[in-house]
């Protein structure tokens, strides 16, 4: 069978990628493309048109789409990575749940995009030390879009490698064998089942309603566009259960608030917490009176905007979102604060006009580059994010937040040495970064809870 390839083979092979896995593939050149083409042609045995027309068909979740993902997406994991994390959820969030499924006594957990298995048997070592083991329903479920590694999830074999970070006295208790035939314990396998499905698949059954307790789901949003970030959040929050906790990967917490979650910090790290009911129970927002026929006198504007500054700082962000549309005077500070309200509601298009006509304005204007940068993260740009940034330090000296967000693309790509210098950076500015430029860029985060977040970065730096 030939598998030479068309001359849009490579542009259709993009787009059927990115419409059916959500990956954002911005950053991969033509010629690597091409050559993953050719080989799975060859590999399936296809020309390239067949090909491209069966992966188009195909579930977001099927053999194809999971061989593809092996090739554009990073599978590391190990036992115990972040063990903060873990921590926080045996110390803080499973006593909430306990407590909340009290009735019930029933928890359900979630490790989405889990690769080989390692964090669903992590997650199963913390029920096993906080949840009674009898007269408890209690399920870890992971999930991940290659059937290839859903089967060593359930194989459960691992070597010695995946348990590089995993305390000497947890092994002793979890695990069983030496070299590469290294198994959990029992106790740990009858908590967890692993199944195939992906973030970017709409499915009925693995995105129930109201279903999880905790989700894990850390460095999988990473590879998204952002209209699939925003589709797959969606979908996360709507299965969490009322007041459950949603993990993702250190460098997709720091992008700011997700609508209906809100933020928590403990044992040095970020996590969610849904509120304790849906957004469609809530009663609908009365609709704001009709304008007047002469514009308020000026006086009244302060008054708005004061408003919506005791709103940031009680972190009110739905309220503050509505009443900043009502301020009358389109000033560079409204405006700015505007379109970062958008930005964490995830509404990046229209964020990113107001920030154009912010640059319209003053096109040195920090604030709004940095603004810009966050939409280019959100949209699965990390180079433009990363020149929107350098221009907000460069404009802005003192600005702690950009050095934040280079140090965390940095990590990001593997350049350690970067991400250490510009987190090194952003700690130093944070501690005197001013008040109101935190409450209005900071996306939620207090000033302790970034340098926090700084320090954590720099210790995953080494």
């Amino acid at each position: 069978m030939s598998t030479r390839l068309g001359a849009d083979a490579t542009d259709r092979f993009r787009e059927v990628l990115t419409r059916r896995i959500g990956l954002a593939l911005t950053d991969v050149p033509d010629e690597t493309l091409t050559e993953i083409l050719r080989r799975r042609t060859a590999a399936t045995r296809t020309d390239a048109d067949a090909y491209l027309a069966g992966l188009a068909r195909e579930r977001a979740a099927g053999t194809e789409v999971g061989a593809l993902a092996r090739e554009l997406t990073i599978n590391e994991t190990y036992f115990f990575r972040n063990p903060e994390q873990f921590d926080a959820l045996g110390q803080v969030v499973l006593p909430e749940r306990l407590a909340a499924r009290a009735r019930e006594r029933r928890l359900r957990l979630l490790s989405a995009a889990c690769s080989s298995g390692e964090e669903a048997y992590t997650m199963a070592t913390v029920l096993r030390d906080r949840v009674p083991r009898e007269g408890w329903d209690v399920e870890v479920l992971g999930v991940d879009l290659d059937p290839g590694m859903v089967e060593r999830a359930r194989r459960a074999r691992y070597g010695e490698w995946s348990l590089r970070a995993t305390p000497p006295a947890e092994r002793r208790r979890w695990f069983h064998g030496t070299g590469d035939r290294i198994v959990p314990d029992d106790s740990l396998r009858a908590l967890v089942r692993f199944t195939v499905g992906n973030l970017a698949d709409d499915d009925a059954r693995l995105w129930e309603p109201g279903t999880y307790d905790v989700i894990f789901c850390r460095n999988a949003l990473m590879y998204f566009t952002g209209a699939q970030i925003r589709a797959a959040t969606a979908r996360l929050v709507e299965a969490l259960a009322p007041g459950g906790f949603l993990f993702l990967g250190h460098a997709e917490v720091a992008h700011g608030r997700v609508a209906e979650l809100t933020l928590r910090h403990s044992h040095d790290t970020f996590y969610y917490q849904r509120g304790p009911a849906v957004r469609e129970q809530r009663p609908p927002a009365p609709p704001p009176p009709p304008p007047p026929p002469v514009a308020p006198p000026p006086a009244r504007a302060p008054d708005a905007w004061e408003r919506v500054l005791a709103l940031l700082r009680a972190e009110r962000f739905d309220a503050a979102l509505e009443l900043v549309r009502t301020v009358p005077q389109e000033t560079d500070e409204v405006l700015t604060t505007h379109a970062a309200l958008l930005i964490q509601h995830g509404r990046l298009e229209h964020a990113e006009a107001l920030c154009r006509r912010l640059l319209e304005r003053d096109g040195l204007h920090a604030g709004a580059h940095y603004l810009l940068a966050l939409c280019r993260e959100g949209d699965g740009d990390p180079r433009g994010a990363a020149e929107h940034d350098r221009r907000a330090a460069y404009l802005d000296p003192g600005f702690a937040l950009p050095r934040l967000r280079l140090g965390l693309l940095a990590r990001r790509d593997g350049d350690r040495d970067t991400a250490r210098r510009e987190l090194e950076d952003a700690l130093r500015l944070l501690a005197c970064e001013d008040e109101r430029r935190l409450l209005l860029f900071g996306g939620g985060f207090s000033r302790p809870a970034l340098i926090t977040l700084c320090r954590a970065e720099l210790r995953a730096c080494g």
